[in-house]
């Protein structure tokens, strides 16, 4: 392994697998679903979606949270539990101008968007609220997590669709390479459990449309899937350059090593039908990390239950990691998180490579004969896991490859 080893000394996770990395990973090894009927969508085609539990007890304490976008509540709230869990204290900083800022999002506040486009139609321009762009910008998580923190380094927010998470994450670690920072808070946020949002995708018949049991409806990999279901939440990492990590003695969780990004250059929604960019995405990964396809033990994968994406996803890592690595696909707990999952999933990851635990598919099962990979279903499994592949892609044919290593 030749590539530069970011440490990942703090995880937070808020997702609708709970809130807190001992929750999430708890519920995900166990493989336990977690899509329900949402309120928010009552009436709607695709009623159905994966939520957050009982988040509201989760904001107490942080000051103005009542004036931030649902999705800056998760992301600030993971923050906190990474920044924790590295050790380190919001505004204590040897030098707070080396402590940078990514979180990734795909819509922004769009519950915020969307409630203030209602009441201009319904009461006119007076009625909009103040804080419409301030909570509903798609750079907003990153600002609040940075203003919370006290970190006055660069602060970004990249777009691209469902990778954003994992865009920010290798982002944050060419940041860490190149000498910009000492410190980077990285991940992705996103709260689009919305009338808009749903009704969008239903019409793309993206969605699952098992509203009849919501809870297997998230099906990855299986024969019977038929769409995504809807999802919410953040990951965020602590991310430090190994100098920085082993100067304050801090416990690495797991590395990143590798960073691989791409486009399809194909179509705004349909992946590319030989996984073009996918490949290239991956591979890029493993040329940066100096790894062969044969060193990669797990593929967390982006996994979304649709039939194209899985078909096309197996088909890639069996032509560039081969038919032995092991895979499995978290969505059927959580459900798609959109511009969080590529940072939730490299969470996940990241617990494997430390504990040695592959959490399983769930709901997957009868495996579609397409799929030529070795699925991880019906129960986690016990690995020892020295390096996982994260991948992630999104509209616009936007793609990601994350290679997570032991420290």
């Amino acid at each position: 392994m030749t590539g530069f080893a970011a440490a990942i000394t703090g995880i937070g996770l808020v997702t609708p697998a709970g809130v807190g990395v001992p929750e999430n990973w708890e519920r995900v090894v166990a493989g336990l679903p977690t899509a329900a009927h949402a309120p928010e969508l009552a009436g709607l085609p695709v009623p159905m979606a994966c939520q957050v539990p009982d988040f509201d007890t989760a904001l107490k304490g942080l000051r103005g949270a009542r004036q931030w976008d649902r999705y800056t509540q998760f992301a600030v709230v993971a923050a906190y539990e990474a920044l924790a869990q590295a050790g380190f204290t919001a505004g204590e900083w040897p030098d707070s101008s080396r402590v940078a800022v990514v979180v990734g999002s795909g819509a922004g506040g769009t519950a915020t968007l969307e409630e203030q486009h209602a009441a201009l139609l319904a009461e006119g321009p007076s009625d909009v609220s103040p804080l419409t762009l301030p909570m509903g910008l798609l750079n907003m998580a990153a600002g609040q997590v940075a203003i919370e923190l006290k970190a006055n380094g660069p602060c970004f927010a990249p777009c691209s669709a469902c990778a954003s998470g994992a865009s920010a994450i290798g982002l944050a670690r060419d940041m860490l390479r190149s000498g910009v920072a000492d410190v980077v808070v990285a991940g992705g946020a996103e709260a689009p459990v919305t009338p808009l949002y749903s009704s969008s995708f239903a019409r793309m018949r993206a969605l699952s449309r098992r509203v009849d049991d919501p809870g297997s409806a998230s099906r990855p990999f299986d024969v019977d899937r038929d769409g995504f279901v809807l999802g919410e939440g953040a990951g965020m990492f602590v991310m430090e350059t190994p100098e920085h990590a082993r100067a304050r003695g801090a416990r690495q969780i797991a590395t990143v090593v590798g960073y691989g990004a791409s486009a399809d250059a194909h179509h705004v929604t349909q992946p590319h039908p030989e996984g073009l960019g996918a490949k290239l995405a991956v591979r890029a990964a493993l040329k940066d990390a100096g790894l062969t396809g044969d060193d990669v033990a797990y593929v967390n994968a982006h996994g979304t239950s649709t039939p194209r994406n899985d078909a096309v996803e197996s088909a890639v890592i069996r032509e560039v990691l081969g038919a032995d690595t092991a895979v499995s696909s978290t969505k059927g707990v959580t459900g798609h998180p959109l511009g969080a999952a590529g940072a939730i999933e490299a969470a996940f990851a990241a617990l494997t490579v430390e504990r040695g635990v592959i959490p399983p598919t769930a709901n997957l099962t009868t495996p579609d004969p397409v799929v030529d990979v070795d699925l991880v279903y019906k129960a986690a499994r016990q690995a020892p896991t020295a390096v996982a592949l994260s991948n992630s892609f999104g509209f616009g044919g936007q793609n990601t490859a994350l290679l997570i290593a032991a420290p």
